[in-house]
């Protein structure tokens, strides 16, 4: 999993409540196992007309947007199914970090194990970076996971909160399986043990 410490990029403004993880990747995409791949169709059926042709108002299909690294949006973002998926597909697309209100608890988690930044603050806060995401491109935000602070455009800050543990977790890029292997000393030492106390086994 890629390190997440410094992130300025393109915020693009999705103001909708409620966006679940089937608006997020539709069902009809779950079919395979594999992280890459996903971004083509993230937000497939906001993105495209039945011909799977661009729609030229939805937002990322706006030219300012098209390389967009963060979403600022709705509350509840993320609600819906449990499929890692949607996450899958927003990194696969090239979005880092979303910016909301709220977010559903499994798609919260899921961002985490996958290098996503989710940040809730307060409506008021998110209403200031909506703004700022409508300014086209103009719309750079600069996130700093260190200091836990969004920088606006006019250079103010906004503070954020986040779990000690999952802070340490996106700054050194640590996914579970990263996790496991910074412990891979003490698992041997343990297997060496069962195995001389119990070679049987």
């Amino acid at each position: 999993m890629d390190k997440f410490t410094t992130l300025t990029g393109i915020a693009a403004p999705l103001p909708l409540i409620n966006i679940d993880t089937d608006m997020i990747i539709p069902k009809q995409f779950l079919k395979t196992i594999k992280r890459s791949g996903l971004g083509k169709n993230l937000f497939d059926e906001m993105r495209f007309d039945q011909s799977g042709n661009e729609l030229p108002e939805f937002v990322l299909n706006k030219p300012a947007y098209r390389d967009a690294q963060i979403l600022v949006a709705g509350d509840n973002f993320g609600c819906g199914s449990s499929r890692e998926h949607a996450p899958w597909a927003l990194l696969d697309f090239g979005i880092r970090c979303v910016i909301a209100p709220s977010f559903a608890d499994i798609f919260f988690n899921n961002c985490f194990k996958n290098g996503i930044l989710p940040i809730p603050l307060p409506q008021e806060e998110v209403d200031k970076l909506m703004d700022d995401a409508s300014n086209g491109a103009n719309a750079t935000l600069t996130i700093d996971l260190e200091a836990q602070e969004i920088t606006r455009p006019d250079g103010q800050k906004i503070a954020f909160e986040i779990d000690p543990f999952r802070k340490h977790c996106l700054l050194n890029g640590l996914d579970d399986i990263g996790l496991s292997l910074t412990k891979v000393e003490a698992i041997d030492a343990f297997e060496a043990t069962v195995q001389s106390a119990r070679p049987w086994v």
